[in-house]
C-alpha cells in the first residue's frame, strides 16, 4: 500500500459523562464536523472515543478535546509512557523534555535518564509525542500502561545494548593498547624510544598508531559520531558531542602531524593517537558500567515481575489443564498445588492452606486461607492444596498494579530535581565555550609549543566536563529507594513524596483500623463465684448470636474460636439503652451496662476493681447475669495492633511527634494514647472534621503525614503533605494516597519515613560528588595549574576521571539496597 494514503491509527481519548445512548451520538456528531475527521465512534461501556482520521491528514487533539468539551462533557487528561532511546546524559534529558512540552496538548512532561522513560500528562496523540522524540534526535515507542507485567521491548533492547557495549570495549581496547604501548612507552620505559625507532621507525610508528586508532574511531566509537555531530548540527550539543569534538580534534591533529607535518609550526609537529584511542576505550567502559549498574537499580521491579508464574493448572470440563498464565480469564478455576505461587488473584473456593504473602506485604508469617479467602497472584502457597476462582488477571492483579505504581513511582522527578535541570539547560553549550577560550588562551599566552598545549587542554576540558552523573544523581537514587520499598512492603504511589516525607514533623494517625484491628474483640471475661468461664461464653454468645450489633457479633465470634457451640435462644428480647435477655436451655440469660443489671437488683461491686480497669483502658464494661445471678464482666473493644506500640516507639526515634485523631469520647481515646504514648489527641471528630484537625496539627507543628485506611479518611489523605493509606483499607483511599502500606502495619511508616531520609541524603550525595566534579575539574583540566604548579591534566586522566564519576554516582545510589527499617528505640 502507498505510504501516503495508508490509513493513519485511530486517536483514543477518555470521555467522562456519558450517560445514554443519546450522549454517544452527541459525542459522535461534533466530533465528525472536526476538520480532518473520518468518523467517531463513542462506547458508553468503556468510557472512550475512537477517532479516525481522513488518509494524509492528522486532526488536532486539542480541537477533538475541545469539540467533546462544547458539548458538555469532559475529557481527563490522559498519561502516555513512551520508552526513550539514545540519551545518554542530563543535556538528553532537557532536550526531549523540551521537545514534548512544545507539542501542543501536553499539559506535563518528565524524562527519567534511568529508566529510558518519558511520562506525558494531556491531550495529545502518542505519534505526535514520537514525531516530537525523533525532530529532538532521539527514538520513541509508546509503552501500554495496562499491559500484564513483563520484561518488555524497552528492557531487552537496553540488555542488548549492554552486550554490545561489552563487545565494543573488548574490541576498542584490544585496538588501543598497542596505540597506548607505542606512544606512552616511549615518554614513560627508558630506552623504548630507540627501540622503537631502531625497530619500527617513528613514522613507521605513527602510521601503525594511525590505522589501530581510525579502526577504534570508526567501529567501536562511531556511537558517538553518528549522534554526536547530529546533534551540534542542531545546536543541541550532548555529552555525545563532547567526545565526538575532543577524540575527532586529537586524532585530525595527528592526521596532520603524521602526513602532512609541514602544515604545523616547528616545534609542535607530535601525535596523540593515544588520547583518541584510549579516550574511545575509557567512555565506553564507563558506559558499559553505567549500563550493568542501571540494571541492578532497577532488579527490584525485576523480581516482582519474576513472581508470576508462567502457568497455571485451570480446571476446564472436569479435568486438570496447564495453561499458560495470559490465557486464564476471570472466572476460570484454578488449582494450586503444594509449593506452587498463586498464579493470579482470586477467591478460595475449595480446600484450606496457609499462604506466604510476604512478596506483597513484607511480613514473614504465612496467612490462613480456606473457602471465602482471598489470595493474591504471586504468593506462595504452603503445605495444603486449595482451588481458587480467578477474579483478575493480567494487567489488573494487585501485582501488575504494585509494579506499575513502582515503575510511576521511579519514573517522577523530585522538586530537588528542578535545580539540576536548570543547570544542564545550559552545560554541555557552555563547557563546549569553555574549551574554545582554552584553546585560544593557550595559542595567544602560552609557552611554546603553543598550538599543541591549546589542543590538549581544550580536549581535556570536552571530556572532562560530561554531565552523565548530574543526570543519574536523582534518577538512580529514586529507582534503588523505591524497588527497596517495594521490597519492604511500601509503595510509593507519587515519586514527589519520597522528598516530601522527609520534611514531616508530625505523624497523624487515624485509630480504627490503623492503631487497631479495625474490628471488635471480646478482650475480657472475668466470672465470678462457681460459674465456669466456658459454660458463661456459651450462654452469653448463644444470646448476642440473635443480635447483629458489632459487640454482639464479636462475642459470638469468640466462642466459635475457641469451639464452643453456639445454641440458638429462646424468647429474645432487646431493651433498649439497657441490654438483652433470652433462654438458653431452659436458663434465663440477662446481658447489659451495669444500670441494666441494677434495674435487675443486682449488686456489680463485686467486679469494680475490674470495671475500673477496664476504663483505665478505654473499655466499657458489660456484664451478664444467669438466672438471676451475676455471673460475669465482659469487654468487648477493638484491639490494638500488635506491632503499634513499637512502631511508635520507632516514630519517636525518628524525631517526631505522634498525634491521634479520632471519633471516640475523649476519656476513650486519652486512655489509648497514654498506654501507646502518642503525644497528641483530637477526639469526637466527625469524619468531616477531619481535614480541619490536619490544619491544626500543621499550624502547630508543621508539615503532616496522615495515615489512615476508610473512605471518610481520604480528604485528610489529600490534606496531608504526604498521605499514608494502610494498603489492607479501602480502595478510595488507596486512591487518595501517597504512599500505600501493603503490610497493613504501622510498622511501615516509620519505615517510608527512614527511607525517605536516606534516599534524599543519598540523592544530595549524588548531586554534591556531580557538581563538585565539574566545579573542580574543568579548571585543572583548562591549566590553572599549570603556571604555579606545572601541572596539566591529560585527556586520558580526564577520560577516566568522567567515566568513574558516573560509577561512583549509580555505585552509591546501589547502596540503597541495603537499607533496613528502624529498630524501635
Amino acid at each position: 500500500m502507498d505510504k501516503t494514503t495508508a490509513r493513519p491509527a485511530p486517536i483514543q481519548l477518555p470521555v467522562e459523562g456519558m450517560h445514554c445512548a443519546s450522549c454517544v451520538g452527541r459525542i459522535e456528531a461534533a466530533l465528525a464536523a472536526v476538520e480532518g475527521v473520518a468518523g467517531a465512534s463513542a462506547n458508553l461501556a468503556t468510557g472512550r472515543v475512537q477517532v479516525q482520521a481522513r488518509p494524509g491528514e492528522a486532526p488536532d487533539v486539542a480541537a477533538l478535546v475541545r469539540a467533546i468539551e462544547k458539548t458538555g462533557y469532559r475529557v481527563p487528561a490522559g498519561s502516555i509512557e513512551l520508552a526513550v532511546e539514545g540519551m545518554t546524559c542530563a543535556s538528553c534529558v532537557g532536550r526531549v523534555e523540551r521537545a514534548l512540552q512544545a507539542v501542543p496538548g501536553v499539559e506535563r512532561a518528565a524524562v527519567n535518564l534511568a529508566t529510558g522513560r518519558a511520562t506525558v500528562q494531556g491531550h495529545v496523540a502518542e505519534q505526535a509525542l514520537v514525531d516530537a522524540i525523533a525532530g529532538a534526535g532521539y527514538r520513541a515507542a509508546p509503552l501500554d500502561p495496562l499491559a500484564p507485567a513483563g520484561v518488555d521491548e524497552a528492557t531487552e533492547r537496553r540488555d542488548a545494548e549492554r552486550r554490545a557495549l561489552g563487545r565494543d570495549v573488548l574490541v576498542a581496547a584490544a585496538l588501543a593498547l598497542p596505540v597506548f604501548l607505542l606512544e606512552m612507552g616511549t615518554h614513560l620505559v627508558p630506552g623504548m624510544h630507540a627501540w622503537v625507532d631502531q625497530a619500527i621507525g617513528i613514522q613507521r610508528s605513527w602510521l601503525l598508531q594511525f590505522v589501530l586508532t581510525t579502526l577504534v574511531l570508526v567501529f567501536p566509537g562511531r556511537r558517538f559520531y553518528t549522534t554526536g555531530f547530529p546533534a551540534l548540527f542542531r545546536l543541541a550539543p550532548d555529552m555525545n558531542s563532547l567526545v565526538a569534538v575532543g577524540t575527532l580534534a586529537a586524532w585530525g591533529y595527528s592526521v596532520v602531524a603524521t602526513f602532512a607535518p609541514g602544515l604545523l609550526p616547528a616545534g609542535t609537529v607530535n601525535v596523540y593517537y593515544e588520547a583518541a584511542a584510549v579516550i574511545v576505550v575509557l567512555v565506553l567502559l564507563g558506559r558499559w558500567l553505567e549500563a550493568r549498574a542501571k540494571g541492578r537499580t532497577s532488579e527490584a521491579i525485576k523480581r516482582l515481575v519474576s513472581l508470576q508464574p508462567a502457568v497455571a493448572q485451570v480446571v476446564r470440563d472436569g479435568r486438570t489443564v496447564e495453561v499458560p498464565v495470559s490465557d486464564v480469564v476471570a472466572g476460570d478455576l484454578v488449582a494450586v498445588r503444594p509449593g506452587e505461587r498463586v498464579p493470579v488473584d482470586g477467591e478460595v473456593t475449595e480446600g484450606t492452606s496457609w499462604v506466604d504473602e510476604s512478596m506483597i506485604t513484607g511480613e514473614p508469617v504465612p496467612v490462613e486461607k480456606g473457602p471465602g479467602s482471598e489470595v493474591v497472584g504471586g504468593t506462595v502457597n504452603q503445605k495444603g492444596a486449595f482451588t481458587l476462582r480467578a477474579t483478575a488477571v493480567g494487567g489488573q492483579t494487585v501485582l501488575a498494579q504494585i509494579i506499575r505504581m513502582v515503575e510511576q513511582a521511579q519514573g517522577s522527578k523530585l522538586p530537588i530535581q528542578a535545580v539540576v535541570d536548570r543547570v544542564t539547560l545550559w552545560f554541555v553549550p557552555a563547557v563546549m565555550l569553555a574549551a574554545l577560550l582554552t584553546f585560544i588562551v593557550w595559542l595567544v599566552f602560552g609557552p611554546e609549543p603553543a598550538l599543541t598545549f591549546g589542543l590538549v587542554n581544550a580536549v581535556a576540558v570536552l571530556i572532562i566536563a560530561c554531565p552523565c552523573a548530574m543526570g543519574l544523581a536523582t534518577p538512580t537514587s529514586i529507582m534503588v529507594g523505591t524497588g527497596r520499598g517495594a521490597e519492604l512492603g511500601v509503595l510509593f504511589r507519587k515519586g514527589e513524596a519520597l522528598q516530601l516525607l522527609r520534611n514531616a514533623r508530625v505523624v497523624a494517625v487515624d485509630k480504627t483500623g490503623t492503631l487497631t484491628e479495625g474490628r471488635p474483640a471480646l478482650t475480657d471475661l472475668d466470672v465470678a463465684g462457681d460459674f465456669e468461664r466456658a459454660q458463661v461464653l456459651r450462654l452469653v454468645a448463644a444470646v448476642e448470636s440473635s443480635s447483629e450489633h458489632p459487640i454482639a457479633r464479636a462475642i459470638v465470634d469468640a466462642a466459635r474460636d475457641e469451639g464452643i457451640e453456639v445454641p440458638g435462644p429462646q424468647d429474645f428480647e432487646s431493651i433498649t439503652g439497657m441490654g438483652v435477655r433470652a433462654s438458653v436451655d431452659g436458663r434465663r440469660v440477662e446481658v447489659g451496662a451495669d444500670r441494666h443489671m441494677q434495674s435487675l437488683r443486682l449488686d456489680v461491686g463485686a467486679f469494680a476493681a475490674t470495671a475500673e480497669r477496664l476504663g483505665s483502658e478505654g473499655k466499657s464494661p458489660l456484664y451478664a447475669a444467669i438466672d438471676g445471678r451475676l455471673a460475669a464482666i465482659i469487654a468487648v473493644s477493638d484491639p490494638i495492633k500488635a506491632d503499634t506500640p513499637a512502631a511508635i516507639r520507632a516514630l519517636h526515634g525518628l524525631g517526631l511527634k505522634v498525634a491521634m485523631i479520632t471519633g471516640d469520647n475523649a476519656h476513650t481515646a486519652q486512655a489509648i494514647a497514654e498506654r501507646l504514648g502518642i503525644d497528641e489527641v483530637v477526639a469526637e471528630v466527625l469524619p468531616d472534621g477531619k481535614v480541619e484537625a490536619v490544619q491544626a496539627l500543621r499550624s502547630n507543628h508543621g508539615p503532616v503525614a496522615f495515615v489512615g485506611d476508610g473512605i471518610n479518611d481520604a480528604p485528610a489523605l489529600a490534606e496531608a503533605e504526604v498521605g499514608i493509606a494502610i494498603g489492607t483499607g479501602t480502595d478510595i483511599a488507596v486512591e487518595a494516597a501517597d504512599v500505600v502500606l501493603m503490610s497493613g502495619s504501622l510498622q511501615g511508616v516509620p519505615t517510608a519515613i527512614a527511607l525517605s531520609k536516606t534516599t534524599i541524603g543519598n540523592i544530595r550525595q549524588n548531586l554534591f560528588w556531580a557538581f563538585a566534579y565539574n566545579t573542580a575539574l574543568i579548571p585543572v583540566a583548562a591549566g590553572v595549574l599549570y603556571p604555579a604548579f606545572g601541572i596539566l591534566l591529560s585527556p586520558i586522566l580526564a577520560a577516566g576521571a568522567m567515566s568513574l564519576s558516573s560509577v561512583f554516582v549509580l555505585a552509591n545510589a546501589l547502596r540503597l539496597r541495603r537499607f533496613q527499617p528502624p529498630e524501635a528505640a
